[in-house]
């Protein structure tokens, strides 16, 4: 019999509702998405959106309700599909990369040898120096070795939250333009959670907008980019994307008001993270799901 093809690197969400323990109002509510195989989809939204919060259950690294995730066609905490890759800000802090271990052994410790043609691109990419040893770089340094790390297997799904945030801006750009060719050249999907427009505006194939939890609009970039009036960076320098997402958080603030004033009982992004570890690499808590 000739092999089973994959599931095309899909995602889709079903009125996905999450509380976090001890809080007493959903922390996401009633999210339905169905972004495509090979898309790059940016979410949108201001801090505490709920942006971190989606990833890590799109991750399987929280019990999303039965049937409400499907990642390339299954649940990713009950059957977790192949190739699925989350990187978040939370692993620089893990005690390991901070010792005095080299890039070269932390590569090959995550695969790096068995791809050595992608293991040197990314290196290239990234321009990482496998002499560093990782006691002696800088946060900008250290998280390219973590963007190598993680993406050296070959993934089909890529779930990143905030992760350029300690790159120069020439080193984002040829990591954005590496990620387009990933997602033109083969089929793998990529969801970034970013405030950092730099070089985005004709990046995205898909926006998701989320505020309070909730999802206020999602679909193909150049439809959402419509509500955008004239074309290219305005006189500040924006760009047409930037404007969009200006325009939108400037709603989002006028909706919720001071945050002082606005406690309802959500719980807080961070509690994703008293679950599963310091995300990737085999750090994970491999205990029962809580």
């Amino acid at each position: 019999m000739p092999p089973t093809r994959p599931h095309p690197p899909s995602i889709e969400t079903s009125s996905l509702t999450y509380t976090f323990p001890a809080s007493t109002q959903p922390g996401l509510t009633a999210i339905t998405l169905s972004l495509p195989p090979r898309s790059r989809t940016l979410l949108i939204g201001a801090n505490g959106a709920g942006k971190t919060t989606l990833l890590r259950l799109l991750a399987g690294k929280r019990l999303a309700p039965h049937g409400t995730i499907r990642i390339a066609g299954v649940d990713p905490f009950s059957s977790p599909p192949e190739g699925v890759t989350y990187l978040g800000l939370e692993w620089v802090l893990n005690s390991v990369v901070r010792t005095d271990i080299g890039v070269a052994e932390l590569l090959a410790s995550v695969g790096g040898d068995a791809f050595p043609e992608r293991r040197d691109e990314l290196v290239r990419v990234l321009d990482v120096d496998t002499a560093w040893r990782m006691h002696a770089v800088s946060d900008g340094e250290r998280r390219r070795v973590q963007l190598a790390m993680g993406l050296v297997r070959p993934w089909r799904v890529l779930l990143l939250d905030e992760i350029t945030v300690d790159l120069d801006v020439w080193s984002r750009r040829c990591f954005l333009e590496w990620l387009r060719g990933e997602t033109e050249g083969r089929e793998c999907t990529v969801v970034y959670a970013t405030h950092v427009l730099d070089g985005l505006a004709g990046w995205a194939t898909h926006l998701v907008h989320m505020h309070l939890g909730g999802v206020k609009g999602w679909g193909e970039a150049k439809e959402m980019l419509r509500e955008v009036e004239g074309e290219g960076e305005d006189e500040e320098g924006m760009s047409r994307l930037g404007r969009l997402v200006v325009g939108w958080l400037r709603e989002d603030l006028e909706d919720r008001g001071p945050r002082s004033q606005h406690r309802d009982g959500r719980g807080s992004e961070g509690k994703t993270y008293e679950v599963g570890g310091f995300g990737g690499y085999g750090f994970e808590h491999k205990g029962p799901p809580v």
